[in-house]
């Protein structure tokens, strides 16, 4: 069987590797727009649950990974100048880039043929392969292509986000709430190396506009929104990496495959940022689909009918959790009235699967 797999994020280097060195005589290409060493953002965080499944189903992968990744035991929220710190609540981060670059090795290993650089810009590059696995992201070129097959819906939250690192260490996965004259900021801040951590900005639409960022250079946005977080940062800089206020995008497909192309990762859903990790989701999917194929081997169709028959149960409860999760989110403002102890509460009430928080 002659596979292309579009996108070279966790999700397609997990599926390279996992099906090729189970199908060696298979011939898999890999293609991915930007070079082996690029990517945007900083860190990605599991929790313990999270990187459960990945220790159970794929013990290999899990000791390639494990070791690269900080560990911490707790959560803690800055609130009204209190620090609440909620016990036994495990996390793991390890750097995007260091995480691809791991994920890098085990697909060369096994023969695939990546193609890097290499945007897909044209269908006529896939029509020759057997499987066509969509893991190109929140912007797939496919599915756009094929909205309506798919039946995909498109929308956005209100809130506003910014994806900063900083050389501030932080001991915990952190939750900072600030009040400013402009309006309220909450910041989600943890290590992911031992000496950067992830910085995420996030503000409603008014504090936004009121603040001017929708005007305002690269530069200043960013020394603007470490000034806000002055006494968190402790005299250290954010730094920017594509970085850039956006809004949320809730991405849903009523259909998961169409032909013989199916969707895995950002490219079929998003959950949000706040629950569970969409780098664990996606190596979920990869793991489904690579037993759903392998339950029919030589019926394409009926493997991502199973595929989407085993997944989809899940896919959808974890979706309403992080649509509870979100909704909090977006009215964190209101919930900063409360004292510091209430809000803390509030926070680790906030969805249906409190397991799978971030």
């Amino acid at each position: 069987m002659r596979i292309a797999i579009v996108g070279g994020g966790p999700a397609g280097l997990y599926f390279a590797s996992l099906w090729k060195q189970r199908h060696q005589k298979d011939e898999v290409h890999l293609f991915e727009q930007n070079p082996a060493d690029a990517t945007f953002g900083f860190g990605v965080v599991f929790s313990d649950s999270a990187l459960k499944f990945l220790r159970d189903d794929d013990p290999d992968i899990y000791n390639l990974i494990a070791p690269h990744m900080e560990l911490w035991k707790d959560l803690s929220i800055n609130h009204k100048g209190k620090k609440i710190q909620i016990k036994d609540v495990g996390f793991s981060a390890i750097g995007r880039l260091e995480l691809l670059q791991l994920l890098q090795k085990p697909v060369r290993d096994a023969g695939v043929e990546m193609h890097f650089e290499t945007p897909l810009d044209d269908l006529s590059m896939i029509e020759s392969f057997d499987l066509v696995v969509v893991a190109d992201g929140v912007n797939s070129f496919i599915r756009r292509n094929f909205e309506g097959d798919f039946g995909t819906s498109f929308s956005y939250l209100n809130n506003k986000f910014i994806w900063y690192g900083t050389t501030k260490r932080f001991d915990t996965l952190t939750q900072t709430f600030v009040a400013t004259p402009s309006g309220t900021f909450n910041a989600h801040h943890y290590r992911y190396s031992d000496n950067m951590s992830t910085f995420l900005v996030e503000c409603d639409r008014d504090t936004w506009l009121k603040t001017g960022f929708d005007v305002m250079p690269e530069e200043e946005c960013r020394a603007l929104c470490a000034r806000i977080f002055k006494e968190t940062l402790d005299g250290h800089v954010l730094v920017s990496n594509h970085s850039y206020w956006r809004n949320f995008p809730w991405i849903w497909n009523e259909r998961w495959s169409f032909r013989n192309m199916v969707l895995v990762g950002d490219a079929l859903r998003t959950a949000h940022y706040s629950i569970g990790s969409g780098t664990r989701l996606a190596m979920e999917d990869v793991i489904a689909l690579v037993r759903g194929l392998e339950a029919h081997m030589g019926d394409v169709q009926a493997g991502l009918q199973e595929y989407e028959a085993i997944r989809r149960p899940v896919v959808e409860k974890l979706m309403t959790a992080a649509k509870s999760s979100a909704a909090w989110y977006e009215n964190f403002a209101d919930h900063m009235q409360m004292p510091p102890q209430e809000l803390a509460d509030s926070y680790m009430k906030r969805s249906i699967a409190p397991t799978m928080l971030n």
